[in-house]
């Protein structure tokens, strides 16, 4: 319970004790040695006294010891009624092994034989003392030493020797080494051995033991040994306890057994940092040591508060506290819908501090020196709730295992948790879906007054964000910066895209996420675009690279570090690529040692696909305009021809409403390349700034330079187009006035 062990255990030891001491002692004694003075004194005045007297002794033996011995300065018997007084009277009891020392003294006493009542007419006192070597010594010999006796004063006291019972209506005032204490109004039952003090207990504690003790009455029973108390109420300068009763359990030896307190139970302390434990019910055991207590049990609506750096709040319905020797606190355990809030004692609307509940069917506390509350776990299925205390209606997480350890600091404050087995963690915001993650077990590291730092998720870990699912082996989780780092074979999915890598992490407060080592994207769910060409069948597009990163939507990723990306045939390699997966957009980049490399095909005489090889420093490409855009020395192949050019724009063939489920190839249509153009083959080279390739017709058209073409055989041609064909390398020169088309033929010498 969130009550400061240290101030619970002071009033355990201090209160509780002197209640059993204080009370135990002085009315248990009193009423037995009472009780054994009134009724002896009436036996031997009545049948021993006739006239009056002074000087007057009168004791009885047995065995060779005296039991008790009354003196008085006078006696008189009355003739009419047969009344006497006693004047000047002195009870001293020894008991029957000599263990007492009681003496009883006042000024008047009157006997009625007819009523059997012996009455003080006057105040009387009572001294109570023990003898434990009386036995050794001569009979009626003065203890050699006198120790503090309990002493008592009242009047009015009326005893009656047919009954047994005895009572007063006066106030009875006693003393004691540690307290002085009165009640008004003291009955007791010669056939019951029930003492009642009647109204307005009272002890008061002098020197160390500074406290007041009041009780509205007060019952003692011989059989069961015990004190009862109504309304109870301890106050010292730090702690004040109360209930409706309570029950002070004695030995046979009249040693502290227990103290039992019911209704309305309350245990507080006013220190500094106050507390308080309300229950319906309170049960003390003691060792056979009087200042040894074992073990407190509060039981029912258990409720307690406490103050201080942190501030706490629990219930449970039963609570049992075991102590150590010299009254040390070694263990709590709390059982029946426990549940305790720690919260910092000065969080303003601008502070981070979070309040944390822990709820549980039981929890055991472990503490260390008796004072600092070290460790506890919970029994059966827990939950720690974690909530920001500025926001009341703001986000939480909620942490449950069958199991949590957790361990606390020097200042008794949350530091680690330890949750297994089934641990899961959710994580609620307002007019958002739930973040839950699952695992075998989790690992949380607490900052002293400013909540969780990491958690640490180990074991078939599970995690889902809305749309984005996650897998792995381990997850750890740091809420400064809202990241979840997964490792161990991780895996990640959202809306169709799934990537695994090395190591994952993911931004919960962007929903970026980020993707190292061996890094393998599939783009699934993915419906065939009949207008599209290069990605537009419905085959799943994947991708492998060193790392990736998506920002905020999965549908749009970059991807770094040897990229590949394909679907079917089609194939894209680059240093790095951004796939925009909604629009089926491709931009990549190359790098000072590697090539944009794209695939496509073109179809020969007979259909048959024939690979087209490009490599550029850029490519940009949106499938719904069926155009890719090459940038920065790119070179083209198409069979046994190569072209170079500063850019060149590929146009691909719509892949048709009427294509199989699974195209194998986005289908080249013709190519515009520009600036600085070459085509080579094995035996030909033509030059200049546009060409215009024709995949229908195996057609290139080069326009702009102007245009030549230097053949082996034929020589150089030159004119303002230039036409060749791969299939029957058919050359087509056309000129214009200005610019007539040249021929230089090569003659062999």
């Amino acid at each position: 319970m969130p009550v400061s062990v240290t101030h619970l255990r002071r009033w355990f030891v201090g209160g509780a004790i002197a209640i059993a001491l204080i009370v135990a002692g002085v009315y248990l004694y009193a009423r037995y040695r009472v009780q054994n003075a009134l009724k002896r004194v009436p036996e031997k005045i009545g049948l021993e006294i006739k006239q009056s007297a002074t000087g007057f002794s009168i004791s009885k033996s047995e065995q060779g010891r005296t039991l008790f011995k009354i003196e008085a300065s006078k006696a008189v018997q009355f003739k009419e009624g047969g009344r006497t007084e006693l004047h000047d009277v002195a009870i001293t009891l020894y008991g029957r092994d000599s263990a007492r020392y009681d003496h009883v003294y006042g000024s008047d006493f009157e006997y009625d034989p007819q009523s059997g009542e012996v009455s003080a007419k006057g105040p009387i006192e009572i001294d109570l003392e023990a003898n434990p070597a009386g036995i050794l010594n001569p009979d009626q010999a003065t203890p050699k030493e006198l120790k503090n006796p309990i002493h008592l004063t009242t009047s009015g006291l009326v005893f009656n020797q047919k009954t047994g019972d005895a009572y007063t209506k006066q106030s009875v005032v006693f003393r004691l080494p540690q307290a002085t204490g009165s009640a008004v109004g003291v009955s007791y039952s010669g056939k019951t051995n029930l003492l009642t003090l009647e109204s307005e207990v009272k002890i008061v504690g002098v020197g160390d033991h500074n406290l007041t003790l009041t009780a509205a009455r007060g019952t003692i029973a011989k059989s069961p040994r015990q004190i009862m108390l109504e309304q109870p109420r301890i106050k010292t300068p730090t702690r004040a306890f109360e209930s409706d009763r309570a029950a002070i359990i004695l030995r046979q030896d009249n040693t502290l057994d227990k103290i039992q307190a019911y209704g309305q139970v309350r245990v507080a302390s006013t220190e500094e940092h106050a507390s308080e434990v309300r229950a319906d019910q309170l049960e003390m055991t003691f060792a056979r040591d009087h200042d040894s207590l074992r073990s407190a049990i509060f039981t029912g609506n258990v409720a307690g508060t406490g103050s201080g750096a942190q501030l706490f709040h629990g219930s449970a319905g039963r609570v049992v506290m075991d102590f150590a020797g010299k009254n040390l606190l070694t263990k709590v355990h709390a059982e029946e819908n426990v549940k305790l809030v720690q919260s910092p004692a000065h969080a303003d609307a601008s502070s981070k501090a979070q309040e944390m509940e822990l709820a549980a069917p039981a929890v055991d506390f472990v503490l260390a020196k008796g004072s600092r509350l070290e460790r506890a776990e919970t029994t059966g299925a827990a939950q720690l709730t974690m909530r920001t205390v500025a926001a009341s209606h703001g986000p939480q997480t909620v942490a449950t295992a069958g199991k949590f350890v957790a361990n606390f600091d020097p200042s008794g404050q949350l530091s680690a948790l330890h949750g297994a087995p089934d641990a899961r963690i959710v994580s609620q915001n307002p007019n958002q879906p739930d973040r839950v993650s699952t695992s075998d077990s989790i690992e949380a590291v607490f900052r002293a007054g400013r909540g969780i730092e990491s958690i640490v998720q180990t074991g078939h870990v599970a995690y889902i964000d809305g749309e984005r699912k996650a897998w792995a082996d381990r997850a750890r989780y740091t809420p400064a910066d809202q990241l979840l780092a997964l490792s161990g074979s991780p895996r990640v999915q959202e809306n169709g895209m799934t990537t695994t890598a090395r190591s994952m992490r993911l931004d919960r407060s962007t929903s970026n996420a980020f993707a190292e080592g061996d890094v393998k994207s599939t783009y699934s769910d993915l419906k065939p675009q009949p207008d599209g060409a290069l990605l537009a069948s419905g085959s799943p597009i994947h991708v492998t690279a060193q790392s990736m990163t998506v920002h905020g939507t999965p549908a749009v990723a970059s991807y770094t570090g040897n990229v590949r990306l394909w679907q079917d045939a089609n194939i894209i390699a680059a240093p790095s690529i951004e796939f925009d997966r909604d629009h089926r957009s491709v931009v990549a980049r190359g790098s000072g040692t590697q090539s944009v490399s794209t695939t496509l095909v073109q179809s020969d005489n007979s259909d048959h696909p024939i690979p087209v090889a490009i490599t550029s420093s850029q490519l940009t490409y949106t499938d719904g305009e069926r155009k890719a855009h090459f940038e920065g020395d790119v070179l083209v192949k198409v069979a046994d021809v190569a072209i170079t050019a500063r850019q060149i724009d590929a146009f691909l063939k719509s892949r048709g409403r009427d294509a199989p489920a699974v195209s194998t190839a986005g289908r080249l249509d013709h190519i515009v390349a520009s600036g600085g153009v070459v085509a080579t083959q094995p035996a030909r080279r033509a030059t200049g700034d546009q060409l215009v390739y024709v995949a229908s017709d195996d057609k290139f058209v080069l326009t702009g330079g102007p245009p030549c073409i230097f053949d082996a055989e034929r020589g150089k041609i030159t004119g303002v187009s230039l036409t060749f064909y791969r299939r029957d390398d058919t050359v087509l020169v056309e000129g214009n006035s200005s610019s007539p088309a040249v021929t230089q033929t090569r003659v062999a010498r």
